[in-house]
Order: C-alpha cells, then structure tokens, then sequence
C-alpha cells in the first residue's frame, strides 16, 4: 500500500474574469508545481455534493472523503460545535454563527463585520454576550464560543426537551436542502431574517423563539460595546450582530475513516469546522500553525506521511479573496500556494513513492463572491498513476482528463484503489 497525500484547496475553482483576460485565476496563476502533478498524472472534474448544488465547506469535505448523507445531513452547525469543544448531546441545538455588521433597519452592511474583526476582539464580545443575555424559557441555557475571527458558534439546550433543527437561517446568504447549507446568489442588500418554523411541532417553534431571543438580545448587548464603539473610532465596522444558520439537533451516524478504508487518517487543519469533521471521523488532528504559512504545512505533511498511511489537508487561501470579489488577489494566494507548499512539498516528497490527490472543496468565483455549484479540477499524481496529457492543474485542462466527470464521494476510494495497485 502505497502513501497518500490528499490536499484540498479551498474554493480554488472560478470562471473566466474580465479582470484576468477572461480566464480563471487557475489558469492566470503561475503554478509549475501544481502543473508539473497534472503533467505526470491524470485529471479530472468533480462535484463535490452533486450537480446544482453550491455546498458549504463542511457538507462538501464529508463527501469528498467517502461519505454521502442520503438520509439528510445533521447541519454545519453541529459540525462547528463539535469543533469548538462544546459537549454537544443529541438534542442540542448547534448553529453556526458570524460576527457580522448591521445598520438600523436590520440591512446587513457586511455578513464577517469588516473581516478584520480579531479573535480576541471576538472571544470579549462572545463572553459579554454569555454573561448578559438571559433566555427567558425556564431550563434554557446556551453557549456561544466565538473561534476564529468572525466565526462562532452557538448551542443552547432546554433540559427534558430535544429540541428541533427544522428551523430557517437568519443568514440570508445561505438556505438549507435536507440538512446541507447551500449558497444563495447574493443580492445588493441583504436583511438579518427572522429565524421561522419549518413545521408547526411545538419544539421547532420552541428552538425558532430562542435562537429569535438570543439574536435580538445578542444586537442589544453588541450596540454600544466598548469593542464595537473602539472599531468605529478607528473607521472600523462594528460586529454589531450575530448571523446564524445551518441548525443541527443530532452527532452524524457515520464509520470512522480508519474503520471504512482500513488506514490511517492525520489532517492538518486550520478551522474549527476541520477539526469537527476531524474529531467526527477519527483522523488524528495535527494543527498546521499559522494558515498561510505554506513551508511550514508542507514540512508537517512530509513528516506525519512517517506514521500515517493518508495525509489530508485542508487549505483555506483562495476561498477568502473569493468571497471578496479578489480575482486578482486570488490569482496571487494561489502562485503563494503553488511555490511554498506544493514546491517545498515536492522537494520533501519522492513522486515515486506516494500518490498525491488535489481537489477542491467547492468553487467560489469572485464575480459572485460565493460558492457556486461548478465543478471542480482534480488531479492525481505519483507512483504508478499513467500520465492521460493533461499538463496544467486548472478547471479547463481537468474537463480533458482521463477520470472524467465525479462525484466528491467517489474521489477518495479512487484515489485509494489507485494507491494499492
């Protein structure tokens, strides 16, 4: 059994940008590492959760490593919970949440507060918001973590009562399709929504009530927040509410990565949402340090690839510039990517020794700046894998390759096949 390296690079697929001479900023990029991978492999397309679905990171990853949720998904909220550390119980309800900017009228002026709201900025406010606000259902009670920068989490519970997920998002970037968080297509002027029951049980309209009261308590307490009021001094925007979508009430059901293939998982990760789908599926955590630290990331992934049979990693660089509408931005992170992590990489690694597989969890083309339902260039590299003539890692190149058009799930299992011929 040959090793596996098994690299996703965050929302790295586009389209063609006026601002790039009409082509991705995959094909713009200089990447002769990435380019040299194709070149000595074979390529394809994916979709990640299915066609016409623009999925979120978590939905998408879990597919992308075997696992199809045909009975419906327990929701990225769960996930990001499980990642924060809370002791999440079935029953629960998890959502995932941002920091975000609103004016008067409810008009979200930014859905991550600026993007340079700071962790510690993050983790002061998140403790003023679980010391003041007081659910007013008796035996309620609630957690809110804030993570990395704009994200956070948010679980309450009712003691005796398993409460309902089958509530609406007060995101409106983001509505839910049997569990799974898909993209909407951003308007001009978005509205923090109203949490609403799906159906009319009394515990969905329970959980719609609470998460409703947290969200109007959480504006009131965040209004005139020293935090708030130093950002806007200093011309910042303030994270003056709480943004939530994507509820869960139940742990995912599924088999531990080690017990479906029969190896031995590492992931080096960044996010808390990675370390849920981490901790969900058994993989051994390693945190890879700062996240665009590249060298360093490639030098953990040579080293782990000594205890592990499959090294997977997750790289959050070209899905930000993204969702900012950076083409330009992005052509540049993903260059960074190309020389630092895949150069060093293939300088630490022998091609003649491992398989190499590189995706992508979704797409995030800057001209909507938000995951699409594209699919997604795949590669896959190394001992024994027979060249096809594809020559660069891009979304054009990848629709010539010899595997075709995939689901997500059925990338990993590939690649492994592939690994123990």
């Amino acid at each position: 059994m040959n090793k596996i390296i098994y690299i996703l690079l965050d929302g790295v697929g586009d389209r063609p940008d006026p601002r790039l001479n009409y082509i991705t900023p995959l094909e713009a990029a200089y990447t002769p590492n990435l380019d040299l991978l194709a070149r000595r492999g074979k390529s394809g397309l994916v979709y990640p959760v299915g066609k016409d679905i623009s999925p979120e990171s978590d939905i998408a990853v879990f597919n992308m490593l075997g696992y199809e949720f045909k009975e419906g998904y327990v929701g990225r909220g769960v996930i990001e919970a499980v990642g924060a550390g809370v002791n999440f119980k079935d029953g629960d309800l998890a959502l995932r949440a941002n920091f975000a900017t609103i004016d008067e009228d409810m008009n979200i002026l930014d859905r991550r507060a600026g993007r340079d709201l700071s962790s510690e900025e993050a983790r002061i406010l998140a403790e003023s918001i679980n010391r003041q606000v007081k659910l007013s259902y008796p035996k309620a009670h609630f957690e809110f973590l804030s993570t990395i920068a704009h994200r956070a989490t948010l679980v309450i519970r009712v003691e005796g009562i398993v409460l309902s997920s089958n509530i609406s998002n007060s995101d409106p970037a983001y509505t839910r399709f049997r569990g799974i968080g898909v993209a909407k297509v951003e308007k001009k002027v978005l509205r923090l929504q109203k949490v609403r029951a799906l159906d009319d049980k009394f515990e969905t309209r329970l959980s719609t009530d609470l998460v409703n009261e947290f969200t109007e308590k959480s504006i009131e307490i965040l209004k005139n927040h020293p935090v708030n009021l130093s950002r806007e001094k200093n011309g910042k925007k303030p994270a003056n509410a709480i943004l939530l979508r994507d509820a869960g009430n139940s742990l995912p059901k599924i088999k531990r990565l080690d017990e479906k293939y029969g190896l031995k998982f590492a992931c080096l990760l960044d996010m808390p949402v990675e370390r849920g789908i981490a901790r969900l599926t058994g993989m051994v955590e390693i945190e890879s340090g700062v996240i665009n630290d590249y060298e360093n990331k490639a030098k953990k992934v040579s080293e782990l690839l000594e205890s592990y049979d499959c090294v997977y990693v997750h790289i959050k660089g070209p899905d930000e510039p993204g969702h900012d509408g950076d083409a330009i931005l992005k052509k540049k992170v993903i260059e960074e990517i190309d020389s630092n992590f895949f150069g060093n990489l293939l300088k630490l690694t022998n091609l003649d020794k491992v398989i190499i597989g590189v995706s992508a969890d979704h797409s995030t083309p800057c001209q909507i700046k938000n995951h699409s339902a594209d699919p997604v260039p795949l590669l896959v590299s190394g001992i024994n894998i027979t060249r096809d003539g594809t020559c660069r890692f891009t979304e054009k190149e990848a629709s010539k390759g010899s595997l075709g058009t995939l689901k997500g799930a059925e990338v990993l299992p590939l690649i492994i096949s592939l690994a123990k011929d």
